[in-house]
């Protein structure tokens, strides 16, 4: 983890200007922006939730250029303020922006300057982080974004240090979260640092959320590369890379296919992707081994050969130093959250029941057959026991949140715990298991 800020750091703070409030929050939103995004900082700083012991802050919704802002499904957004606007607000949110192939325009980046230097605190959600980069406010800095767009977001600016690892960064007075919900993880960290951890939660209650989700957002990383790559004479040996991860190949290899040296290709392939091809190539194993982990019964030492690592231990080693747990625990919270097909319980039939079929004493459709012993339940046999003979939590997913949220910085959460959750044979365990006289329905807490 990262200290804080020194005098002479980037994310140093400035002295707030006198016209500036903290409790004021700016909110500049773009045409063609996804609401969803937009939302996040609307909802966290712009609703009165004194009732539950959350500090109210000043929310000012700011037009970033000029014109009605359309948004997701059509619609169009009308905002009450402009740029000016931004020169009252101690801190201003970009909740995103509509295209990373798209410069923003002129006039919001000097407005985001100005506001910086005058002490403002800035935050960028999910693609707003794009909008601070182009406006030098991520320069030497710690940042992340969506983990879609890192690699491109760390080539274009490559003076930032992008980490698509992390759900959301504090770099003081500079912070950017990675993609959707995790804007509301950022957003809840400000509150946190604004107000406490009591305000905190009691507004993390209020949105129905976790107050703080452990992990990053390692886990939902798919081979991200620039889209780029395809015009790039190295994307025929990235392709080969991707299409051979099972066998045992270094980046010394790599170099050879693309008829160049060690140092010359690390440069130009770090040049590319915003990563070192070491570090870009134990990842895609580790993607791989996820796959397999979800999607197979195979076991981790056969998933080890199958994404060229040397021997189980190097999976567990890179696999644990990327998703912060071992890829037996992978598999199985994984598939704890995994919807599962209902069960069919049989039971034991009252006497005189049989079987019917070719039995001693009985044909297939007369009333002979085997005759069954009285079970507990009093159903029979061939039935389905009825929803009410399986406890309700075995009949549905595990509703606990997902694994998710570190920040970064000198204020940033680093839990290094996961929650415990039941393992798959527990589950189906659960799920198998019948009722029994006396026993309750459903779960009681």
């Amino acid at each position: 983890m990262s200290g804080g800020p020194t005098a002479t750091s980037p994310g140093a703070f400035r002295k707030l200007s006198g016209r500036r409030r903290r409790e004021t929050v700016a909110v500049l939103i773009f045409g063609g922006a996804p609401i969803f995004e937009s939302s996040i900082p609307l909802s966290v700083f712009g609703v009165d939730r004194q009732d539950a012991g959350v500090p109210r802050y000043r929310l000012l919704v700011c037009a970033g250029e000029e014109g009605p802002l359309a948004t997701t499904g059509g619609l169009t957004l009308t905002a009450p303020y402009g740029l000016d606007a931004l020169a009252r607000a101690g801190t201003i949110v970009v909740p995103a922006w509509r295209s990373i192939s798209q410069a923003p325009p002129v006039e919001a980046i000097a407005a985001l300057r100005k506001a910086h230097q005058e002490g403002a605190r800035i935050i960028g959600l999910c693609t707003g982080a794009f909008v601070l980069a182009s406006a030098g406010l991520l320069d030497g800095r710690p940042a992340t974004t969506h983990w879609m767009y890192a690699p491109t977001l760390a080539k274009r600016y490559p003076r930032v240090h992008v980490d698509p690892r992390e759900l959301f960064v504090d770099d003081g007075d500079v912070l950017t979260s990675a993609g959707t919900a995790a804007g509301i993880d950022l957003c809840l960290h400000v509150v946190r640092t604004d107000h406490g951890a009591e305000a905190a939660n009691a507004l993390a209650r209020r949105l129905v959320v976790p107050a703080r989700r452990p992990g990053g957002q390692a886990q939902y990383i798919d081979r991200s590369l620039p889209e780029e790559i395809g015009n790039d004479p190295l994307a025929e040996v990235v392709t080969w890379a991707l299409e051979n991860l099972n066998q045992q190949f270094d980046v010394e290899a790599l170099a050879a296919r693309a008829y160049m040296s060690r140092r010359t290709f690390d440069r130009r392939f770090r040049s590319l992707t915003g990563s070192a091809p070491l570090q870009w190539l134990i990842t895609q194993r580790v993607l791989q081994a996820q796959r397999l982990l979800e999607t197979s019964d195979l076991s981790v030492d056969e998933v080890a050969r199958r994404c060229g690592f040397r021997s189980p231990v190097a999976l567990r080693g890179h696999f644990r130093r990327q998703l912060g747990v071992s890829p037996a625990v992978y598999r199985t919270n994984f598939r704890s959250r995994r919807p599962q097909p209902p069960v069919s319980v049989p039971a034991q039939a009252p006497p005189g029941d049989r079987l019917p079929g070719p039995y001693p004493g009985g044909g297939g459709g007369g009333g002979g057959g085997v005759p069954l012993q009285p079970g507990p339940s009093g159903e029979r046999a061939g039935r389905s026991a009825p929803p009410s003979a399986l406890p309700d939590h075995a009949a549905t997913d595990d509703g606990r949140p997902q694994p998710g949220a570190r920040g970064r910085g000198h204020r940033a959460d680093r839990p290094d715990g996961q929650e415990g959750q039941p393992t798959g044979s527990r589950a189906g365990e659960v799920r198998h298991s019948r009722a029994v006289p006396g026993q309750r329905d459903r779960a009681v807490g």
